[in-house]
C-alpha cells in the first residue's frame, strides 16, 4: 500500500511545537474550518448592507448572495491553508487542464446516479410522472443547492476532514468518520430521521469520500454532488436532504412506504438510494485496493516524513 497520493506529510525538521500546533491533522482542520468561518463572516457583513441575504433579499440577489457565501470563504480558506500552512500548491482543488474533464465526469456520474434512482422506483411502482413542465425557474437550485452547496461540502468534507484524516490515520478512518459526520449534519433537515442520516452516510458519504480517495479530484467530487442535488430537485422533483422542490421539470407522485421512496426526505432516505450509492462505493474500493492507493492506519509512522515543503504530486 501507498502513500505517495498523500497531499502533505509533515517535514521531517519540523520543531515539536509546530508537528502539534500547526501540522497535526487536528490542528489543521481546526484552523482551517476557523479561517473558512472568519472569511464567510468579513464577507457576510457587506452582503448584508447590500441586502444581498436574509430575509428581505430579492429573489436574484439572495441566489447571488447565497451561492457567494458557499464558494468564495471556502475556497479562498482552502487556499490560504495550503499556502500558509502546508506551503503547498493544491492540486487537488487546482486541476489545470484536468479540471474540465474531472467537472464533466463528476456531472455524469452525479445525474447517472440519481437517474438510476429514480429509474428504480419507477420499476417498482413508486415513482410516476404526472406532469411534464418546461417553464420553470431553476437558477436558484442550481447555483445554490447544486453549485453552492457542492462547493462547500466537497471542500469541507473531502478537503478538509477526509483528506487530513487520511494523511493521519490512513484511509478506513477518514471514510468512516467523514461519512459519518456527512450523514449526521443533516440530522436537523426537514423530515430528517436516524435512517436519513445513515441512508446519506453511506451514499454520499462513502460514495464521494472513495471518489475523492481513487481521483484526488475535489472538482470531480463538487460536480457529483452539485449534478446529483440539481437533477434530484430540478429535474425528477425529490426533495433535496429534506428540503422541498417546488419547481421541476418532472412533476411526480410516489406511492409505497417511506423506507422504499424517502419520505418527505427524498430519494436520499430511499432504501434503493442507499443500496446503489454503497455498490459504487464498494466498487470504487476495489478501484482502490487494486491500484495499491488505500493508505495504511498511522501512514507517518508507516513511512519516514517527507523532506521539504512542498508535497510530492497527487
Amino acid at each position: 500500500m501507498s502513500t505517495a497520493a498523500l497531499a502533505f506529510r509533515t517535514p521531517a525538521d519540523t520543531p515539536a511545537w509546530q508537528r502539534r500546533f500547526l501540522y497535526s491533522p487536528p490542528a489543521r482542520i481546526v484552523l482551517t474550518l476557523l479561517l473558512i468561518a472568519a472569511l464567510g463572516f468579513v464577507l457576510f457583513m457587506p452582503l448584508k448592507v447590500l441586502g444581498w441575504v436574509g430575509p428581505d433579499a430579492a429573489r436574484a440577489q439572495g441566489i447571488v448572495g447565497a451561492l457567494l457565501l458557499y464558494v468564495l470563504p471556502s475556497i479562498a480558506a482552502y487556499l490560504l491553508a495550503a499556502r500558509w500552512i502546508e506551503r503547498r500548491r493544491p492540486r487537488e482543488l487546482l486541476r489545470g487542464r484536468d479540471l474540465p474533464r474531472d467537472l464533466a465526469i463528476g456531472i455524469a456520474c452525479g445525474a447517472a446516479y440519481i437517474s438510476a434512482c429514480a429509474g428504480a422506483l419507477w420499476l417498482a411502482g413508486a415513482y410516476r410522472v404526472v406532469e411534464v413542465r418546461t417553464d420553470i425557474p431553476f437558477a436558484g437550485t442550481l447555483l445554490v443547492a447544486g453549485v453552492g452547496a457542492a462547493v462547500f461540502e466537497e471542500i469541507v468534507f473531502r478537503g478538509v476532514l477526509f483528506r487530513i484524516i487520511e494523511e493521519g490515520l490512513g484511509t478506513a478512518a477518514a471514510l468512516l468518520a467523514s461519512a459519518l459526520l456527512f450523514g449526521f449534519v443533516h440530522i436537523t433537515n426537514p423530515g430528517a430521521t436516524v435512517w436519513s442520516s445513515v441512508a446519506i452516510a453511506i451514499e454520499a458519504g462513502l460514495l464521494l469520500g472513495m471518489a475523492y480517495q481513487v481521483t484526488r479530484s475535489l472538482p470531480l467530487c463538487m460536480g457529483i454532488h452539485a449534478a446529483w442535488n440539481f437533477t434530484q430537485g430540478s429535474v425528477y422533483g425529490s426533495p433535496i436532504s429534506g428540503l422541498p422542490t417546488k419547481n421541476s421539470w418532472l412533476v411526480p407522485q410516489f406511492s409505497g412506504p417511506d423506507w422504499l421512496t424517502g419520505g418527505s426526505f427524498g430519494f436520499e432516505a430511499s432504501v434503493v438510494a442507499a443500496a446503489i450509492g454503497l455498490a459504487a462505493a464498494i466498487a470504487l474500493l476495489v478501484v482502490a485496493q487494486r491500484r495499491g492507493t488505500l493508505v495504511p492506519w498511522r501512514p507517518n509512522r508507516a513511512q519516514p516524513a517527507y523532506h521539504g515543503v512542498e508535497a510530492p504530486a497527487a
